[in-house]
Order: C-alpha cells, then structure tokens, then sequence
C-alpha cells in the first residue's frame, strides 16, 4: 500500500502497523489526556480540560460534511477557536486523533492511509502525553515532566484565527517561530484565509493585519498601554495587556483581570475584520466588545504618503503642513494621491531651531522605516536630534515606561498618519519648511497648504511669537495669510461689519472663490486677549457637528488675530428672538427645532465630541442660524476643557453674561456641565416666551425666571407665550416649559444632563416635576431688593471677580 503523502518514518510505521494488523483500541473516557495507543474517534468522545472550560474534538461546520479536529470553550459554544487539520478535511465520521510513540500527533481517517494532519515536534519523546489545559493550549511532553517549558509540541505556539487570554502573537527570535493569526476562508470553511494579523520587525515593531501579504490595517505601535493604532482594544479594566521586545522575542499576550469572566477572545473574522469578542452570559451570544477597521481611515495609508486622514473633517484626506497633493488638484478616494512637500528642508539648519506642526491623538505613521532614539530623554532633545538630520521630516515620544523613554523619528514618506475624534492616539510634531526672509522686521517666511488646488496655494508670513503659538498649541486649523482676510473683508471696511461682541468686531467676507465667510477680529481693546482667541482656536478646531459653527482657519500675523467661520446668513438667534417684526418668522415648529437643535449641539460638547467641553456663555446671541434656521453654538472663547474625572472646576475669575449664570457660578466661581444646563434652561424659556430674562416683569418685579415659575405654580405657564408665534401645541410648550424649569433649578444635582434632556425632548417618556428655580428681583434706585428673594441670600460667597459681557 502507498501512502498520497511523504511522512516521518515514524509515523508511516504507526499508520501501517493500525491498519494493515487491524488493531482497534476502544474509545478513551472523557479526559484531559491522550496516549499513545488510545486514538480519539469521531464518535463523539472528547477531551475536556481538568477544569472543565475547554473542550477538544470532531467537529463540522454550518450546512458541511467536513470534519475537522478543533478546540472550542466547553460550556459556550461550539465556535472554534483552534482548528488541527483546516487545510484537509475529513469526510464522514471516520476520523481519529492519535499520540504516536515518539509524541506526534496525527489527524487520519480509519480506512485511509492518508495523513491530514500532523504535529511538527522538533525533539523525539520516549513516554509521551498530550494534555489539554484549561487555558486551550493542547500540548505534547514526556509523561511525569510537568515543566510548563518542557512542552515538545504545543498548540498555543500555532494558532488558527483566534488569540485567547495567554497566548503569544508575535515572533520567537531564537527558533524564528512567529505566531500569526489566519481566518478561516469563510464562515463555513476554516481553511487558511486571505487575512492575517501579526508583528512586524521592521523599525519599530507594530501590529499589522495583512491581506494576501499586503499591509490592510496598521494596530501601530505600542506606547506602554495599548497599539497607538488600536485604541479600545485592551480596555485596562478587563485586561492586562503586554508587549515584550528583548533579543529573544518580540510578542503580545493579553490576560483577563477577571478570570470568572466567561470568555475574551481576538479574532481575525474571513471578512478581514478584527475583534474583540465577549461571551454574553445571559444573551448567550459572542458580543463584539471592539473591531477595526471602523471607518475609512483605518484602511491603511487611505491618503497616501505625507497627507492625514480625519473620518470627521468635510473632507477625509488633507496634505501636510508644507506639502501639497501629487499629481491633481483634488482627492480621487479611489486613488490616493498622497503629497509632497514643496521645497526640501533647510539642511544647513542644524542648531536644533525650527517649527513643527503638532498634530494630537493622532495614529502614529508607519514606524517601518523609522528611528527610535533611546538616547533622547525629552522631547527637546527629540528636536534638536530631528532638526539635525536632514532625512527627519517628523517626531514623537517612544516612551512606553518610566525605564524605558526616547524618541521616534520619521525618516522618509510620513504614511497612514490619521486622527482620532476619542480615546487614542499620542502627539505627533511634523517638521515644516522653513525659508529665512530679508525683511526689515525679522519674520519667518512659512511655504504651506491646506487641500486647495494649486492655484489657491498661498504664501503666509507669521512672527516669531505667533510661531511659538501654533508649536505650543494643537492648531490642527488652516491658516489665513492677511491679504487673503483683508481682500475678503474689503479692509475690514464697515459696511461689511455684522456685529460687535466681547471678543471684538465680526465681518462678512467673500473668499476669491466666491465662499462667503465671518471673520471675527481681536479688537485692540478687547476685553478678551489672545489666551481667549487661541482658547477658541484649540477647542473649536477639535469638534465637528451639524450645531455647532464651523471654524475654517485663522489669521494670527501682523499683530492680527482674526477667525474664520462659516457665515450664518441668519445672524444671531437674539436678532429675531427680541425683535418686534422679525420675532414673527419664527413660528413654533421653528423655535422646537431650534430648542432641539442646540440641545444636540450641547450634548455633543458634554458627552460625545472628542473633548469634554463647557462652553460658560450660552446666551441667544451665541446661537447663530444658518440660512434654514439650523442653530450653530457659536462662541467658544470662554469655553473651557475638562480632563480626566473632573466634575466641576472653582475660578476666582467669574466670566460670562449676566442673566444667564447659573447661581452656583455666579457666587461661588464653580462651573460643571450643569452651568451650561442652567444657560440652556434660560435660553428655552426665552424662546418660547420672546423675553430676556435680565428684565423685570409683573408687579413684584421678578425675572422671567420668576415669573413663569408664579405662572407655573398657578397653572397659567402657557400665558407666557410669545403672542406672536400664532398657532401652537399646548402638550408640546408646556413640555417645553417644564424641561426649561427642569433646568433652572437652584441646586445642580437636581438639574438634568443634556442626554436626559434631549431623550426628554424627543420622547413622550415622564418628566419629573421641577423644584423652585434660583431668580432674583429687581432693585429700586438705591439698589435695595423690592419684593423677595429667591432663594434666600448666602453670605458665605467665594471671593471671585465677576465681569459679565
């Protein structure tokens, strides 16, 4: 009889000595090893790990016929996550599992002399043992040696589409061996598929997803806690997650912290996604716990060389600070032109002086042809060694410990460089091109570009200081030359002036492709300075959403200081809202969709924008409206960031407008989330009512605020109606009305959070009833109260300094 396939003399003897003598060994008990002479059939028997979690045996997938020797959680279910022979099925259930002498496994049908699988041991045993463990590895070793690195053979070290908690992905220097994961073909054909996550040695190593050997998804680097590329993979309160590189291996692993957790799994699935899967207890399902890719930029290089990718921007792909598109004038998705940059560095500029655009919570770009520097212990000596080598077009931390720091530096094309909107990523400093100009007053000349066509290329000059401003700051934001502000703005003339506010005079412009802009210019005697305008600038740029208005660049040259929005034809929302005629355009659905709209914008900026924002100044003349009375949040000079757990945040400095401060604030200088659900209260009930809350109403001289609350407690709230809205829902006003009250309340526990009061808006679901608001009454000429006070003066007030606007 001759075998279809060449194997090792040991094996061809074992194979004919079963199945030319006949010999049968009767099926092995449920159990945890396997030896020599007592095969594993297909007949349903099974190993089961000592504690009962995992389970190894015959298996077919959906609607197949196959059979496959595979491992599989034991109380879960019967999903694979490790399969011997997928490459040679057998057919029908004949199928066996056996130990050979020498302690190779074989996977064999009973009535074949062909072998569809084998173990590859590299060290003849002479009393082998093969175990399955209860963390899924199957491994081979002499029987009475329980060495854990004793094992001859292991499944652990050839894992299938699955990495499980305590497995190694990644490289064995010393033997070469390099643990990869492959998927299945598809969902029903556990054969190798075309994808394929693993390590990549090359400059510095990172995790890689790879379709028939071309990179796909790039996990990145890893900075300590997580792959840069990958953030929410190993979420620190479920997992312990390692990278190891040293001269012997270079691997990642992941264990749970919570071992009574059912399962954690990560796979590579046949459509090239990788995830993260749970199992669900009580839905009985694997729930997809995290995935990549998510969106277009995850796809590797989806902009080509020196150009970010941004999922959140109006348009995706955009080239480098001092680089422009290859080739074209616009961005073809299917063809990513990449950029280049328009004049080589200065090579002769080696005192470690120049400018660097930062980029944050950025994905790293490919570190394959990059340098880590681990002689560079800060991010200054990372820059002078940068601006020192001619090759350096940008740089980066490569700290992943406090005994391990350094430098990562960039030496050709910056690729799949991409921003994140959330969690991840770390700061990048990508090097600009730098021209010594012979002007009489010393400026540097910067040769940069946004995504405009060639023709819109334009050349800007900034000072030395506003240079130190946009290194210092993360002004990911086109830049404006002046000529270009003042040609759109007609020199500032004032026949094109909108408005005046705190931060100085807002313009209309009209760019030289006909787009109509808002210039906002820093007054000379403003009342904000340039912490207020770079405030704006680093907040602003970071958010994108349909309520909020939309900055498109700045202008910080010539002791200007001007920022350019989108226009708002609309104007203001007070512009109408106090207005005896214009207040008529807006009729009740308007001012709903209004009141829903900077609702949504707010919650954005509280819960789900990339950064957890207060803006500090809501008011009716901070709400813009677009030319379909969409509102815009506009305004963000006073907005603060809060980082980390911080709940609220005390200033000695009380900042806002009057009328609009919650009482908490306005006393006591603390602000939170819930300053700005009081300014949304108050801007609710102007709406609906048509009036300012700073005015005096009724005989007792209340504010609105406590006016409607004595229209609320008599059931008449719905007399508070701007009379000339005409026509409206009573269920929806009063609705209205009570999420306004809702949100004025004194005490900011009681108020909601900006998610409860969208869901409130947008449902029928019940509405708690509101307490009494804090509003004040109006003072006669010698400033004393008339009527009462609500609530009741608190003397012990914080030493703050208010200035209203």
């Amino acid at each position: 009889m001759q075998l279809r396939i060449s194997c090792k003399p040991s094996i061809f003897l074992l194979l004919r000595l079963l199945l030319s003598t006949g010999l049968v060994y009767p099926a092995i008990d449920a159990r945890n090893i396997l030896i020599p002479g007592q095969p594993l059939y297909d007949d349903g028997t099974t190993l089961i790990s000592s504690g009962g979690r995992f389970e190894l045996g015959f298996f077919s997938p959906t609607a197949s016929r196959r059979r496959y020797v595979g491992i599989w959680y034991r109380n879960i279910s019967q999903t694979p996550v490790w399969v011997a022979n997928r490459s040679s099925p057998i057919y029908g259930r004949s199928g066996l599992l056996l130990l050979s002498g020498e302690g190779t496994l074989i996977v064999t049908a009973i009535n074949s002399s062909t072998v569809n699988w084998s173990s590859s041991n590299l060290t003849r045993l002479t009393n082998p043992k093969a175990t399955l463990f209860d963390d899924g590895n199957f491994a081979v070793r002499e029987a009475g040696n329980d060495d854990p690195d004793s094992f001859a053979w292991q499944s652990f070290d050839f894992p299938t589409d699955t990495l499980l908690p305590g497995m190694k992905l990644g490289w064995n220097l010393t033997s070469g061996l390099n643990r990869q994961l492959t998927s299945w073909a598809s969902a029903s054909d556990p054969s190798p598929g075309g994808y394929t996550l693993g390590i990549d040695l090359q400059g510095d190593p990172q995790l890689f997803v790879w379709f028939r050997s071309q990179p796909l998804w790039r996990g990145g680097r890893w900075n300590g806690l997580y792959f840069t590329g990958a953030p929410g993979m190993d979420d620190p309160l479920l997992f312990n997650a390692t990278f190891v590189v040293d001269p012997r291996q270079v691997i990642y692993s992941f264990s749970l912290r919570d071992p009574s957790i059912g399962g954690s799994v990560l796979v590579v699935d046949y459509s090239g996604e990788l995830q993260r899967l749970d199992w669900m207890d009580g839905a009985e399902v694997w729930d997809v716990d995290w995935s990549m890719p998510k969106d277009p930029c995850d796809t590797m290089s989806a902009c080509g060389a020196n150009a970010v990718c941004d999922p959140n921007a109006r348009q995706m792909c955009r080239c480098l600070a001092a680089f422009l598109v290859n080739n074209a004038s616009t961005w073809d998705p299917s063809n990513p032109n990449g950029c280049s940059r328009i004049s080589p560095l200065n090579c002769g500029n080696s005192n470690g002086t120049g400018a660097f655009f930062k980029f944050s919570r950025s994905k790293l770009p490919d570190t394959s042809i990059s340098v880590v520097d681990r002689r560079s212990t800060s991010l200054d000596q990372c820059r002078e060694s940068c601006m020192k080598n001619c090759s350096c077009n940008a740089y980066a931390s490569s700290d992943i410990s406090e005994s391990e720091s350094g430098c990562i530096m960039w030496m050709g094309d910056i690729t799949d460089l991409r921003l994140y909107s959330g969690a991840g990523g770390q700061d990048l400093y990508v090097r600009m091109t730098v021209f010594n100009s012979s002007n009489s007053q010393g400026e540097i000349l910067f040769l940069t570009t946004t995504t405009a066509p060639p023709s819109r290329l334009r050349y800007m000059l900034y000072n030395s200081n506003a240079v130190k401003e946009i290194e210092e700051e993360d002004l990911d934001l086109p830049l404006f030359d002046l000529d270009t502000v003042l040609d759109a703005t007609n020199n500032f003339a004032a026949e094109n002036k909108l408005g005046q506010g705190g931060f100085g005079p807002v313009y209309k412009g009209r760019l030289g492709d006909g787009q109509e802009i808002a210039v906002k210019r820093l007054s000379k005697t403003s009342t904000q300075g340039i912490d207020e305008f770079k405030n704006e600038v680093v907040i602003i740029a970071k958010l994108q959403h349909q309520n909020l208005v939309r900055l498109l660049g700045c202008c910080i040259q010539g002791g200007e200081r001007t920022l350019i929005y989108e226009y708002m034809p609309n104007g203001s929302l007070d512009a109408f809202l106090f207005d005896e005629e214009k207040r008529m355009l807006l009729d009740w659905k308007t001012r709903y969709d209004i009141i829903v709209g900077i609702a949504r914008g707010l919650l954005y900026l509280h819960h789900d924008s990339r950064l957890k924002i207060i803006h500090r100044d809501m008011k009716a003349s901070n709400i813009l409206l677009d030319k379909d009375n969409i509102p815009k949040i506009s305004d963000f000079g006073l907005a603060r960031i809060f980082r980390g757990d911080e709940m609220e945040i005390n200033t000695r400095k009380v900042v806002g407008t009057y009328g609009y401060m919650s009482p908490e604030y306005g006393m006591n200088g603390i602000f939170s989330i819930k300053s700005d659900v009081f300014s949304f209260g108050v801007l609710i009930l102007e709406i609906i009512s048509g009036k300012k809350n700073r005015g005096a109403y009724q005989s007792d001289y209340l504010n609105l605020l406590g006016h409607i609350w004595s229209l609320w407690e008599e059931g008449k709230s719905v007399e508070i109606v701007d009379k000339s809205i005409g026509s409206f829902s009573i269920v929806e006003v009063t609705r209205c009305i009570k999420i306004g009250l809702l949100c004025v309340q004194d005490r900011p526990q009681d108020r909601p959070t900006m998610s409860l009061v969208v869901t409130m808006l947008s449902s029928d679901s019940t509405i708690p009833e509101p307490k009494q608001p804090c509003f004040v009454v109006a003072l006669d000429s010698s400033n004393s109260l008339i009527g009462k006070q609500y609530p009741p003066s608190i003397n012990n007030v914080s030493n703050t300094t208010l200035e209203g606007r």
